[in-house]
């Protein structure tokens, strides 16, 4: 009898450990917006709770539990490039006994990309190789005429960076260098608490490991990153470049910004604002607090974020949306992103207590609601990266707490290799993107072109107006004139007619030009652009389409400071052929090209 009941006492206090403990991942996983895909996975735990390190089983349970609970297998496909990268060596890093114990089941398989759907018979890289460079030249065809109206794209804007690239963003000490050391696989970058670093961080794969300083990254041709010149030596002097040999994976880089922090002066930032959204300008302000650094830095961000194929918006427990300058570069230099852009709340396993997971997860999303405007906010992506156990520590107890806390934490585990295997279509992404630009460039100088046409074409309607006046009144007198020498009139009013005449014209030329000035002022109003703007898009107008009401948003200003600059006597007429070339590329090369990079599906047309 006694027997049995140790037994049952020893049968109840197992049931309760792994009662709480799954109460606990219920509680994480409903905080951290997990959805359905989480749910279904929690309501299986209560008969098999899952288990992910490898150092509480043996091999053959390990390999069991592995492939169970990482079935992520992320393939490697290599980009179109430029760089003329040399094949780095298969000989593993000098480094490999600095790694972090990281698990990184992502990658265990297809690392060559030999198995990848994308590269069968290497038709995959072919195609997509193809599709880069058409849409390279189509957005090439169209830089000509973007120079000569002044138009909204930015100068190079046609070339892209040589391989693919993932923008890291955040709070300092949010975990940005832990985790690209994490998805590199060996240490690259320096983490800490404090701030580590200043410079933003090109880190690309290479035969060898090599650092370049900021002047030599910004003058390489063929990396793509020669655009940052425009924004000043300062920040040239704080860039910098690592190539790095025996990184996981080949196919991209990551790029590391120093870590936001607001200075005594700084007055927030997000009353600021900027003066044009997607079209490759950085900001217009003098404030000081924009330029705290030296260098614009909402514009740097914004710069590296528009040719980024993936970017990630760090915070952390300690600052969960609190620092003024991250909300500030979420408004103004992340805006118009949300395809590309994941918020991850990271090192959220440093909370000993429920209750304080939910005081920062509700803080984040407090202070994310003040710059999103609307009502329902994106996913945050909650996780933590896996910490290397002391193995001097080693005792049943703490080995059997960290059993129990990994299965606490696997969601959040889970949820970092989403935020990895996002990282991993980094590639992928890049086909999808330079399309994506490609429209969206296209669209914004074929409406600058046509708006700016209409109103050069209305200014010189009046221009011709005064001109048919001038013309009319000298024609007047130098008739009168003539009659009266025809009938011999007296020489006194003859020379008072011509007299007559050429005062009235000069006074008239100079009130017309002095009318034509204030038209001209007028036609650059705000208002009589936007009344442009309904009279070349009167059905979309009419239908209330609100992405062309956002083109004309982003397109209003930069096309005002054009027509400005230029002077309306002396700005180009568009001709109709540019803008029947820019139309075609929105009707059919667009379109094409989506159905190429698309993958197969019923209903595809790929075959037409």
């Amino acid at each position: 009898m006694a027997a049995s009941l140790a037994l049952a006492r020893h049968r109840t206090h197992l049931f309760s450990q792994h009662t709480t403990s799954v109460y606990a991942r219920v509680i994480l996983t409903r905080l951290s917006g997990g959805g359905a895909a989480h749910h279904s996975s929690l309501t299986s735990s209560f008969t098999a709770p899952p288990r992910e390190s490898s150092r509480y089983f043996s091999p053959r349970e390990n390999a069991d539990e592995r492939s169970r609970i990482h079935p992520i297998s992320i393939g490697s496909y290599r980009c179109s490039s430029t760089w003329k990268w040399a094949k780095p060596s298969a000989s593993p890093s000098p480094n490999t006994a600095d790694q972090p114990d990281s698990g990184n089941s992502w990658n265990d398989n297809n690392s060559d990309g030999s198995n990848n759907t994308l590269n069968n018979n290497g038709r995959g890289t072919d195609l997509h190789q193809s599709i880069i460079s058409q849409v390279t030249n189509l957005h090439s065809s169209i830089m000509p005429l973007n120079t000569t109206l002044r138009g909204p794209l930015a100068k190079n804007s046609d070339r892209g960076t040589s391989l693919p690239f993932v923008f890291l963003v955040g709070n300092h000490s949010s975990g940005k260098s832990s985790f690209i050391n994490y998805v590199l696989g060996r240490s690259v970058q320096t983490a800490g608490v404090a701030p580590t670093d200043d410079c933003f961080t090109v880190i690309a794969p290479g035969p060898k490991d090599v650092d370049q300083d900021g002047p030599a990254l910004v003058g390489d041709p063929d990396i793509g990153f020669e655009g940052l010149r425009q924004f000043g030596p300062t920040l040239i002097h704080h860039a910098q470049l690592k190539v790095r040999e025996g990184i996981q994976n080949q196919n991209f880089m990551m790029v590391d910004s120093p870590g936001m922090i607001d200075s005594p002066v700084s007055s927030g930032g997000m009353s600021m604002g900027y003066s044009m959204g997607n079209s490759g300008m950085h900001s217009s302000s003098t404030s000081s607090a924009v330029m705290d650094r030296g260098y614009d830095f909402q514009g740097v961000v914004r710069w590296f974020a528009e040719r980024a194929d993936v970017v990630l918006l760090f915070f952390d427990p300690d600052k969960p949306g609190t620092t003024g300058e991250t909300l500030s570069i979420l408004l103004h230099s992340l805006g118009g992103m949300d395809h590309k852009l994941l918020i991850v709340l990271n090192k959220a396993d440093q909370f000993k207590k429920i209750h304080d997971f939910a005081r920062a997860y509700g803080s984040l999303c407090w202070n994310l609601s003040k710059v999103i405007p609307r009502k329902d906010l994106p996913r945050i992506f909650t996780m933590c990266l896996p910490v290397k156990r002391d193995d001097n520590d080693a005792s049943s107890t703490n080995i059997a707490q960290e059993a129990l806390d990994q299965r606490a934490l696997a969601d959040l585990h889970q949820t970092r290799d989403d935020v990895v295997a996002e990282v991993m279509k980094a590639p992928k992404r890049r086909i999808d993107n330079v399309i994506t630009n490609l429209h969206d460039s296209v669209h914004l100088l074929l409406m600058h072109a046509v708006v700016a046409e209409d109103v050069r074409s209305r200014y010189s309607k009046r221009q011709w107006e005064n001109r048919i006046q001038e013309f009319s009144s000298l024609v007047a007198g130098v008739g009168l004139a003539a009659l009266g020498l025809h009938f011999s009139v007296p020489p006194q009013f003859t020379g008072g007619v011509v007299a007559a005449t050429v005062v009235g014209v000069g006074g008239l030329r100079w009130f017309n030009s002095s009318k034509l000035k204030d038209a001209e002022e007028q036609l650059l109003s705000v208002e009589e652009l936007s009344a442009s703007f309904q009279r070349t898009h009167p059905r979309e107008v009419n239908e209330a389409d609100e992405f062309y009401a956002s083109v004309w948003q982003r397109v209003r200003d930069p096309l005002k400071l054009s027509l400005w600059r230029t002077g309306l006597s002396d700005f180009p007429a568009v001709k109709k052929g540019d803008l029947q070339h820019l139309q075609m590329i929105l009707d059919e090369e667009i379109p094409r090209l989506r159905r190429l990079a698309s993958p197969s599906h019923h209903g595809s047309k790929k075959n037409d």
